[in-house]
């Protein structure tokens, strides 16, 4: 990431400003989307996919109105979801008419709602490795008139000496599995199969230009990323070619932010999934293959100032999911010059800073923070701010402020 101290210092005069110009108070912990960036993000996403449609992955979004907007945008076409009641509520608001659910659902309310709504069910498509998946749709039905729409989760991890690196997702990997997984749901009456999945996450979720002394590690990241996409790419070919002796597939969806450019050359895929490269959190600072702009922030207020070289904000513990670590952790971002104890990190009620820019601050003052994932930080706010130049243009709803939790 190549913003300066003094880039960070501007950004925080800038949102300082606006929060301040604001028509009356904002609770905290206060979270804002520059739209500006945002918008240079959708922008800079279908340029990456060459042409090729960009499903937009509403976990690493949350907010209904940044789903709209990126749906907006030239390029942008479907949601790729990650819940079935999520692509329900979806599906009920009118956001789109076209929602992938990401995940195999096991949800028997959910899935008792979508058999039950022919609507609901001509315009979202469930995610299957497992005959044990269609035997639960079935058990839920009592007459197969309304066909669901099914795609396979094909594993995208790369193997080689025994070992499997990537996402831990689906049983099937080979084209035999595959197919015979596409002859199932073939042969159930019910049932429509339209489509495939195969996420990269080894390539896609892992960054491959960090500074420093990261940069070995780097060369080592891209050799992988590089045996990863030859080798899911031939995989793909043999997958396709085999199931067309079964079905028409609708569509053939890989990718993410991070991989965006790789996994759209591939001639098999027809669409790429983007979310998290709308919002750029921390743990897209470092990748080769764009630059990014990040567009999300929260603010806390300084609450105390325990000694001359520590202030303390209130809250502060959103700490983003995968393998604990210091990359999961909220980075103090404006005023630059900040950092968390290493004995306290981020707390529940309450984070102590410390770096030469902590002497400075005054208690009211507000510390702008970036999250390490996008999304995960709207499941803490039920309103989220959006900025657009120099003033926040309007407040919208999260899912929590909808009143949902997904």
């Amino acid at each position: 990431m190549g913003a300066s101290p003094v880039d960070r210092n501007r950004l925080r005069s800038r949102l300082d400003a606006a929060v301040a110009q604001h028509d009356g108070p904002l609770p905290t912990p206060l979270m804002l989307v520059d739209l500006d960036a945002f918008d240079a993000n959708a922008d800079d996403l279908v340029r990456r996919a060459g042409g090729k449609p960009l499903r937009v992955a509403s976990k690493s979004l949350r907010v209904p109105a940044l789903l709209q907007r990126a749906l907006a945008h030239d390029g942008f076409s479907g949601v790729l979801a990650y819940t079935l009641r999520e692509a329900l509520w979806l599906h009920e608001q009118g956001l789109s008419d076209d929602i992938v659910v990401a995940y195999p659902s096991v949800d028997r309310g959910a899935l008792a709602d979508l058999v039950a709504s022919p609507s609901a069910a001509a315009q979202i498509t469930l995610m299957v490795d497992d005959p044990a998946h269609l035997d639960l749709v079935d058990s839920l039905r009592a007459s197969r008139a309304v066909p669901v729409r099914v795609a396979l989760d094909v594993d995208a991890g790369l193997r080689m000496g025994g070992q499997h690196v990537g996402p831990k997702r689906s049983p099937l990997y080979d084209a035999g599995s595959v197919v015979a997984m596409a002859r199932t749901v073939a042969g159930r009456e019910g049932f429509r199969l339209v489509g495939a999945m195969t996420y990269e996450g080894q390539v896609a979720g892992l960054p491959d230009d960090l500074p420093g002394a990261g940069r070995a590690r780097s060369l080592v990241v891209r050799r992988m990323k590089s045996l990863s996409m030859h080798q899911v790419e031939a995989r793909r070919r043999e997958i396709a070619d085999a199931l067309a002796a079964v079905t028409e597939l609708e569509f053939w969806n890989a990718g993410g932010s991070g991989s965006v450019e790789a996994s759209s050359a591939d001639p098999v895929v027809t669409e790429v999934a983007a979310g998290s490269g709308l919002l750029v959190p921390t743990l897209f600072d470092h990748y080769q293959a764009f630059e990014p702009r990040p567009a999300s922030y929260f603010a806390l207020p300084v609450v105390r100032r325990p000694s001359a070289e520590v202030a303390t904000v209130h809250g502060g513990g959103l700490v983003a999911s995968g393998p604990a670590g210091d990359d999961r952790l909220p980075q103090p971002w404006a005023p630059a010059g900040l950092q968390l104890l290493g004995l306290e990190g981020a707390g529940e009620v309450q984070t102590p800073l410390t770096g030469h820019a902590a002497s400075l601050l005054a208690i009211g003052d507000l510390v702008w923070f970036r999250h390490a994932k996008s999304g995960e930080p709207f499941e803490h706010t039920t309103t989220v701010h959006l900025l657009a130049a120099d003033r926040i243009v309007d407040s919208v709803p999260t899912y929590r402020g909808h009143g949902l939790a997904f």
